[in-house]
């Protein structure tokens, strides 16, 4: 009966996150009937359990959302981020429009920009792409989330978005963790992706299907339209990458940094510092990105507070990232302290295919990627819950934490693309299609990276490469 509170709980999550009920509002509401299930009082599981996991995780990835919203707000505003899109869609052409979209996506992604941003500022020329090309619309949108949606968020060593960072605060592992198995992951993910999305493409063409007529956001695109120069335009994202690299593995960081602060008898973030370099080091990188962004693309914001309107959007834009997937962290906080979860925990902790933990991290965080319908919500979860089992595990065989960190991302961006997740309905409004358009093709995506995960676990077991 334990464990059914929780599944009843957990179902009950998806489901409402699935019809477009906020998870701020629900986590809470569906932790409390979990917690009330077994016995324990509501409102003490909501302020001491629910809300002391919830902002535990805003102090520790809050400057990461808000600098990553705003730096690609700037980039958005600024018209640096559709420069460089335009620019790889037009130099590729109608032949090969579905490997430009993916391409632009790659570099925006790879260079620190948010998914979000990346769809916007890709959409209006591949759709005038995909129309000059009378390839079918319904094809942009997992187009775009190839490009942006998969590998370049998580598998490639480096990428500075948040499904990189989350690990490194647990196994104090670096943003670089596991370089050849996240690279060679990426190549068979990107191979995999286009070649069966231009496969859909041959199928379309044997129908004699084209574009479409659509008038559903619909995007007009002029011939002479003014963007920034495109060379200059990638400068931020460059800045970004070098920079990280720099600040974590060139700079030499102090050990003691944090001894002054233990004094304080304030509640630390992380017990040492190799715990906080990956998110100090992409602090500096993404405030570095800002300014050059800010630098380089100031004359193309709209005169009268262009600027102050980007960093202000950004700024409150990242409220809503952050405290969704805070929801959810507080959310497995209540469901960790059920006496319910302790079979559960033991089920996941036994799964032991190949002698590691790393089946039964990559099937744990996966699930709860795809429950919560978001990738940071899933893995911030899983980790925070058996993060310490599984390093305990690895240190005991001799694994090396970042075969962890790469695999827990990796599965972070599986099934995490289930109909119910924000970025998937994005997209799709951004398009003007419906699941019903697009979404199958974009769940094929979905297996193919998912799949990754398990397959790279197999090639760690042959290989030992890291």
């Amino acid at each position: 009966m334990e464990v059914l509170g929780i599944i009843l709980s957990l179902f009950l999550l998806m489901f409402f996150a699935y019809r477009g009920f906020s998870v701020i509002l629900f986590a809470p509401v569906f932790a409390l009937l979990a917690a009330v299930s077994q016995g324990f009082s509501p409102m003490p599981a909501y302020t001491e359990l629910f809300m002391a996991k919830a902002v535990t995780y805003v102090k520790a990835f809050f400057p990461v959302f808000m600098l990553g919203a705003v730096f690609g707000k700037v980039m958005e505003d600024t018209g640096l981020a559709k420069s460089i899109s335009h620019k790889i869609i037009q130099s590729l052409g109608p032949s090969r429009a579905i490997l430009a979209v993916v391409l632009a996506g790659n570099v925006l992604t790879y260079g620190g920009v948010s998914l979000f941003v990346v769809v916007f500022a890709v959409y209006p020329f591949a759709a005038a792409l995909f129309k000059e090309g009378n390839i079918p619309k319904r094809l942009i949108p997992p187009s775009i989330a190839l490009g942006a949606f998969t590998y370049t968020m998580d598998c490639l060593p480096g990428t500075p978005q948040i499904q990189n960072i989350i690990p490194t605060n647990f196994y104090g592992t670096t943003m670089y963790a596991a370089p050849f198995l996240g690279t060679l992951s990426a190549i068979v993910i990107f191979a995999a992706g286009l070649s069966f999305l231009n496969w859909r493409w041959k199928q379309a063409i044997a129908k004699g299907e084209g574009y479409g007529d659509h008038t559903l956001n619909e995007p007009v695109v002029a011939k002479d339209i003014e963007l920034p120069n495109w060379v200059i335009s990638c400068v931020p994202l460059v800045s970004v990458l070098v920079v990280n690299f720099i600040m974590t593995y060139m700079f030499a960081w102090n050990p003691d940094l944090l001894k002054p602060f233990e004094s304080l008898k304030l509640p630390m973030m992380a017990p040492a510092v190799k715990n906080v370099i990956a998110i100090w080091a992409l602090i500096i990188a993404l405030v570095v990105g800002i300014l050059a962004a800010v630098a380089i693309g100031f004359k193309n914001l709209p005169k009268g507070g262009g600027l102050q309107k980007a960093l202000n959007a950004g700024a409150i834009g990242s409220l809503l990232a952050i405290m969704n997937t805070a929801s959810e962290v507080g959310y497995g906080n209540v469901i960790a302290a059920l006496p319910g979860f302790k079979d559960i925990a033991t089920a996941l902790l036994g799964i032991k295919i190949g002698g590691t933990p790393l089946v039964s991290e990559a099937v744990t965080v996966t699930t709860l990627a795809g429950i919560t319908g978001s990738a940071s919500g899933g893995m911030s979860i899983a980790l925070d819950l058996m993060a310490k089992n599984w390093l305990a595990w690895a240190n005991q065989i001799g694994l090396s934490p970042e075969v962890l960190h790469r695999i827990a991302s990796m599965a972070s961006g599986g099934m995490d693309t289930l109909p119910h997740n924000g970025a998937v309905i994005t997209l799709l409004a951004v398009c003007g299609l419906t699941h019903k358009d697009s979404y199958g093709d974009i769940f094929c995506l979905t297996i193919i990276k998912t799949s990754m995960a398990f397959i790279a676990i197999l090639i760690y077991a042959i290989t030992g490469l890291v």
